[in-house]
């Protein structure tokens, strides 16, 4: 049997507790919080992506029972499905590889994970997160009329005139019932996206990353069955009840990976362009709006594929954390 690195598991152990101190950090300071639980994930990441499972694993157990004790066994129940169990999954991806020759490529040189399927796998991961955290809450029509209701009564209390020229909470109480699993979805697809990138890059410039860096604008995409899911979705949200809910979610996380592809292909499609970079800025400025952000979207959706970075394996000729030369480090995979 193979003996345990105490290394490894000391890492994985102070990794968990960095986690948790993020956690906790953002159950104290309410302003920040969405980013401090979004940090949360990065200890996992790093880990995972340098020194592979078995510290990830680490971190995640003592994260969670770091939670359980200090406070309470369905809060580190909610933070484990939630954050740490996606960051150690798609940092678990992001590591496997197999030979180039398997799926046609060149010899001698080994293909990664897709990055178009990891961030498919992310969305997944979330919006399974955010039905179980509506599970758990008991998130349904009562309990969003309830929160308006506390909102307007707030509101009358500060501002008269603004509660009464509102009216009628009914079309409100609807509109939020969807709308609410939709944006916490696409925020938090996004921001574990944004944890991964800024992960690997902080273990690329360390320089030991295993996986190649790829040219993101040209890499991140949606993979080609995403939008069957995300058509799953739309549909869903007619049909009412529990499945219009389950949609809504679903709608919201593959929509933010549909966002996140669109913006990569607007950097491609832009490159060497005179109007580049005032245009990225309007582009991101209009997406905060939803209505702008849907054509982003549908360019995301339009332009699906499947990218697969290629690097020398190691101990072979050539860095083996960089893609080779004359090659972008993607190459389609059809």
């Amino acid at each position: 049997m193979k003996q345990l690195d105490g290394k490894l598991l000391l890492t994985g152990f102070l990794a968990g507790v960095t986690a948790i101190f993020l956690v906790l950090a953002a159950n104290a300071q309410p302003s920040f919080s969405a980013v401090l639980y979004a940090a949360s994930a990065l200890p996992v990441m790093i880990v995972g992506l340098r020194w592979g499972n078995l510290p990830a694993i680490v971190a995640i157990i003592t994260a969670a029972i770091a939670g359980a004790l200090a406070v309470s066994p369905l809060f580190a129940c909610a933070m484990a499905v939630f954050t740490l169990l996606p960051a150690g999954w798609i940092s678990h991806l992001a590591n496997l590889a197999r030979p180039a020759s398997e799926i046609g490529g060149p010899d001698k040189l080994m293909a990664w994970y897709p990055l178009s399927d990891i961030l498919m796998h992310l969305c997944g991961l979330v919006a399974i997160g955010v039905i179980f955290l509506g599970v758990m809450v008991g998130y349904d029509r009562e309990l969003v009329s309830n929160l308006i209701d506390a909102l307007m009564a707030t509101l009358a209390e500060r501002d008269p005139t603004s509660a009464a020229a509102m009216g009628n909470t009914v079309a409100i109480k609807s509109t939020m019932l969807l709308t609410l699993p939709i944006v916490q979805g696409g925020l938090w697809v996004i921001m574990l996206f944004a944890a991964y990138y800024m992960a690997s890059r902080i273990v690329a410039a360390s320089g030991n990353s295993t996986r190649p860096r790829e040219d993101i604008p040209s890499a991140l995409r949606m993979n080609r069955n995403a939008p069957f899911v995300f058509l799953a979705g739309i549909v869903a949200c007619f049909v009412g009840g529990v499945p219009a809910l389950i949609g809504a979610t679903i709608c919201g996380t593959f929509g933010a990976g549909f966002l996140l592809g669109g913006f990569a292909s607007l950097h491609q499609r832009s490159r060497g362009k005179e109007w580049r970079i005032p245009a990225l800025i309007l582009a991101y400025m209009a997406s905060l709006l939803a209505f702008p952000a849907f054509f982003i979207v549908i360019l995301g959706l339009i332009d699906t594929r499947r990218t697969v970075a290629l690097t020398p394996p190691r101990g072979g000729s050539g860095p083996a954390s960089g893609p080779t030369p004359g090659n972008d480090g993607n190459t389609p995979d059809t």
